[in-house]
Formats: structure tokens, C-alpha cells, sequence
């Protein structure tokens, strides 16, 4: 009650000086007396600075006695050592490198398919069969020939060895039995030619072509064949990460499609730019994962790049940039008992971004209790009350 009643003594007094002062500017500005103005002005200026340091006082006597602050409110959040990894997110098809289509080296009538759609086939195993025309009877006789030619050539090589007959004569069964026997094999490389036979071994995914149509060599395809034990998926790399895109880095492929998310590494990398998106190719090991991956399926792919153990990572939505184009962030001092600390703003150095996060590489340090949440209404220096 007494502080209360010295400030309002002060008041009147400074009021009822005013009107007395009032009075006595008149006065003088009357008068016209430039020396008396100058003197009165001096006089005004050191009261007004005498008002100043009386104001001050009273100020500080408020807030000792003031029990609630108008501080801003705002909550922390502790800078932590924490494993970053950055991720370069990109686009990819699933590839196979064996997955074909066959097609005929011989024309004919196709006679005979050996297999369904879905059938599980083995390398070397016969699928199609076209007629050749006549080749198993030309191929059958000129065994016979070249079974006769055998037996003279090697009658006549145990008389040549006895010195029994010309030489001539050993030359020529020699020439003629070499001669029905590559007949033979020429027949038989025509012949094997009217089947079509696994190239390795797989799944026969479609019957092109229907028993009994005609075919011809490249033209009309008959079975496409395809192995789901070798997939990759195929993806274009911007040329800017080819220093930390390498060979068995790990990668997180997601199929949208499927909803699954399998983890596997980098196989290949490869060494080739294309001048028209400056890109290269990378190609990432997938397994068929019980026969759901396909093909030509879509995959998103996210390549670890950047791994820093120790990272500290904030919100970037809690950074602000001054006008140098600085970015920074407010920490706060050590609270007191009623959660009041002082707000002061640091310059940071970022580094990678991922998602809502971003990494600082200088100016936080682990531990710091850094503003989150009414980081945009403070300054370097205010006093704030923590909420949490």
C-alpha cells in the first residue's frame, strides 16, 4: 500500500510540474528573451532525464513485485547424436536377362508342342517340334553310306598297313568315308534345326503360336520362355551421386503395387553417361519373393548414399534465414525454477535433408535444448518460459 502511495505522489507531483512548466514556457516564449529560451531548454532536457532514470526505477520495482510475465511460451527439444542415412529416391523397373521369346530356324508346319503355359521346363529340354520336310529320311541313308564307307575305308586301312594294295586305293576309301560322314553331320545340324529347345531353364509363360500353323524362320514367334531366379531391377542414376553410388550399397526397394518393401544391395554400376539425361545405369539384385515379383514390375528405389553416425537432426520447419542468407535456430540457457531460460540464436551449418528433417553439420552440439515450437516469436536474447 505504501509503494502504491508513492507512486501516486510522484504522479501529481509530475503533473502538477507540468502545468507550472507549461506556464513558465509560455512566459518565456512571450517574452522573446533567446538567452532565457536557451537556459530553459537546458533546464526541460535535464528533467526529462531525471523523469527517464525515476521511470526506470519504477519499472524495475514493477517487475520485482509482478508475479506474471508476459513471456513468450515455447517448448525444446534436446539435439541428439543419432544415426542419419540419406536416401536417393529414384524410379525402376524390374528386369530379367532371361526372358524370351523363341522363334524357328526352319520352316515347316509346326507339328508338335511339348509344353503348356506354367510348365516348369529344364535347361536343353525339348518344347516344339516343326516337320522337316524329309530330313529324317535323307539323314537315314546317308548313315547308311557313311556305315558303308566306315567298313571299306577300314578294310582297306588293315591292307594298306599289311602293304597289300595301292595307296591310292587307301586314299580314296579315307576321302569317302570323311566325306558321308560330314554328310551326316551337316544333316543332322539341318535336322535339329525343325526343334525348339530350352535355352535355359524357367517357366513357359504364353503359346504364341498353335499347333499345326506354319512358320518361318523370324518371323513368327512360338513360346516365350522367362526365369524369375535372376531379376534386377533397372534404374537411372543422376550423374552428381556417382561418387556415393558404388557397388554394394544398400537399397530399400518398395513395389506399390504389391505393398512389400524388400532391403538388397547394388550389383552392378554402370560406366556409361548418357549425354541426353546425364545419367547412368544401376542395377539392384531383387528376388522373385515367391513368384509375386515380375518382370516389368514398378519398383520405387531408395539408395543409401550418406550414412553419419553421429548426426543431429531438427525439424526444418524450426529454421529461419536472415537477410545474409544465414540460417539459424534458437537454443535456450539453463532454466530456472519457474522453466524461464534465455533465448539466444545460433548460426548453423545444414547439410542433407530427409523427409521433414535436416542434418546440422556446426552450431549445435548434442544436448543443446533447441526451441521447436515458438521458434518464429523470439529474439537473440529474450526471455522465454518452457512449457515442457
Amino acid at each position: 500500500m505504501k509503494k502504491i502511495l508513492t507512486v501516486l505522489s510522484i504522479t501529481i507531483l509530475f503533473a502538477s510540474c507540468g502545468q507550472n512548466d507549461a506556464k513558465s514556457i509560455d512566459k518565456i516564449i512571450e517574452d522573446g528573451d533567446l538567452k532565457a529560451l536557451r537556459a530553459k531548454r537546458t533546464e526541460v532536457v535535464a528533467e526529462q532525464q531525471t523523469v527517464a532514470d525515476k521511470l526506470k526505477q519504477l519499472d524495475e520495482a514493477i517487475a520485482s513485485l509482478d508475479t506474471v510475465k508476459k513471456l513468450p511460451l515455447v517448448t525444446t527439444l534436446i539435439a541428439k547424436d543419432t544415426l542419419f542415412n540419406h536416401y536417393v529416391e529414384l524410379q525402376g523397373n524390374v528386369e530379367t536377362k532371361q526372358n524370351i521369346i523363341l522363334y524357328p530356324e526352319m520352316g515347316g508346319i509346326l507339328t508338335k508342342i511339348y509344353v503348356k503355359e506354367g510348365q516348369k521346363v529344364s535347361k536343353g529340354q525339348l518344347l516344339a517340334r516343326i516337320d522337316d520336310g524329309g530330313l529324317s529320311q535323307q539323314l537315314s541313308q546317308a548313315e547308311v553310306r557313311a556305315q558303308l564307307a566306315k567298313t571299306t575305308f577300314d578294310r582297306q586301312k588293315r591292307l594298306w598297313e599289311q602293304k597289300i594294295g595301292s595307296e591310292i586305293q587307301y586314299l580314296e576309301a579315307k576321302t569317302n568315308f570323311e566325306a558321308q560322314e560330314n554328310a551326316v553331320n551337316q544333316i543332322k545340324r539341318q535336322l535339329a534345326k525343325t526343334t525348339i529347345n530350352a535355352p535355359f531353364s524357367g517357366v513357359i509363360d504364353d503359346v504364341i503360336t498353335e499347333q499345326g500353323s506354319v512358320v518361318s524362320p523370324g518371323l513368327n514367334a512360338v513360346i516365350r520362355i522367362v526365369n524369375l531366379n535372376n531379376m534386377y531391377i533397372e534404374t537411372e542414376v543422376p550423374e552428381r551421386y556417382i561418387p556415393s553410388v558404388t557397388v554394394g550399397k544398400d537399397v530399400e526397394v518398395y513395389f506399390p503395387v504389391l505393398g512389400k518393401t524388400i532391403n538388397t544391395k547394388i550389383r552392378q554400376v554402370g560406366n556409361y553417361i548418357n549425354p541426353n539425361n546425364r545419367s547412368f545405369l544401376v542395377e539392384v539384385g531383387v528376388p522373385s519373393n515367391g513368384g509375386t515379383v515380375k518382370p516389368n514390375l514398378t519398383a520405387k528405389v531408395k539408395i543409401n548414399d550418406y550414412t553419419n553416425e553421429k548426426a543431429i537432426l531438427i525439424p526444418q520447419s524450426i529454421l529461419s534465414e536472415n537477410a545474409e542468407g544465414d540460417q539459424y535456430t534458437y537454443v535456450t540457457s539453463s532454466k530456472d525454477a519457474q522453466n524461464i531460460a534465455e533465448a539466444k540464436r545460433v548460426i548453423v551449418k545444414t547439410g542433407k535433408t530427409q523427409g521433414d528433417y535436416i542434418e546440422i553439420l556446426d552450431g549445435l552440439n548434442n544436448g543443446d535444448a533447441i526451441i521447436s515450437e515458438g521458434a518464429r516469436s523470439v529474439k537473440d536474447g529474450q526471455k522465454v518460459k518452457i512449457l515442457n
